[in-house]
């Protein structure tokens, strides 16, 4: 019996999600560098952020960034695929929760829950768990980072279809949630001259 609810799930468990680790690591220093400043401009908008949960970690570099910024952070990060997590681990303190997303079950609240370059690839029929889940584990900021559209969209990614979904999430969240509120929110252009990322719009929601 197949032990994921979702295709995407069994995807990014297994060779698709490997694939997607290769390329990540052939880029490592280029995402770590760029990731610094990406997150430094979305921290100026925080206060007291201690802690951080990331849903889908992959192998970190997200998390490798905050710490540059933060050493005394304390960063949690939930990961599907095995490969992606043993890279995980060799992060000093970092809790590694190796699992789905959807089998995820929120322990305590972190003062920053992050999501970036992720939700765009579950699957939309999942879309509201994920939103609870994320809401569940903020103690005061969710944050997204990901293709934005205004409205839903299915995009054809690296010869698949089903595998990257584009919409509205913070909007979604935000609806469905109406004590959250959003802080700020900004684009980052993949010709960026300095710090470029992949075309990804994060917005910074603040329980209220």
């Amino acid at each position: 019996m197949n032990k994921y609810r979702t295709e995407q799930e069994e995807a990014w468990a297994g060779e698709f999600g490997e694939a997607y680790i290769k390329r990540n690591e052939d880029l490592k220093t280029k995402y770590y560098k760029n990731n610094i400043p990406f997150f430094a401009e979305i921290f100026s908008h925080t206060t007291d952020v201690n802690s951080v949960l990331e849903f889908g970690s992959n192998i970190g570099l997200n998390l490798e960034a905050m710490l540059v910024l933060k050493p005394d952070l304390e960063v949690s990060g939930i990961e599907i695929n095995s490969t992606a997590v043993a890279s995980l681990k060799e992060i000093p303190g970092v809790k590694v929760y190796h699992q789905s997303i959807l089998d995820f079950e929120p322990d305590y609240p972190r003062d920053f829950v992050l999501i970036k370059g992720v939700i765009v690839h579950l699957n939309p029929d999942w879309l509201d768990k994920v939103y609870e889940l994320m809401y569940a584990s903020s103690k005061n900021y969710i944050c997204f980072a990901e293709y934005y559209d205004p409205h839903p969209v299915e995009v054809f990614y690296h010869g698949h279809n089903d595998r990257l979904f584009k919409r509205d999430f913070a909007g979604e969240m935000m609806d469905k949630f109406p004590d959250l509120k959003l802080i700020e929110y900004g684009f980052v252009y993949h010709r960026d001259n300095n710090f470029p990322q992949d075309d990804v719009t994060w917005f910074l929601l603040q329980k209220s």
